[in-house]
């Protein structure tokens, strides 16, 4: 355990910042899960919608510093080129 008032400061305030980094992770994840999941059922208006808001979540993750920004970038290209997919079935 740490002596210094300063360890015990930087302690707190690590986990502080681990519990909204893994609260930002998990809602990302969980946007990321169901815009797959709207692609892959087929219906374009949702899957457009699902992919908005999983696009929204992915970089607001980037912009706090959760999320690599090029991890973000590879998945909103993954993301995009399976909903241009299934609109160019339709």
């Amino acid at each position: 355990m740490a002596n210094h008032k300063s360890a015990l400061k930087r302690i707190r305030s690590n986990e502080k910042k681990r519990l909204r980094n893994r609260m930002w992770r998990s809602r990302t994840r969980t946007e990321y899960k169901q815009a797959q999941a709207a692609i892959q059922a087929g219906d374009i208006e949702q899957a457009r919608q699902a992919t908005i808001d999983a696009i929204r979540a992915l970089d607001k993750a980037a912009n706090k510093g959760v999320l690599h920004k090029n991890n973000v970038a590879r998945r909103k290209s993954r993301l995009m080129k399976r909903l241009a997919q299934l609109e160019a079935q339709r």
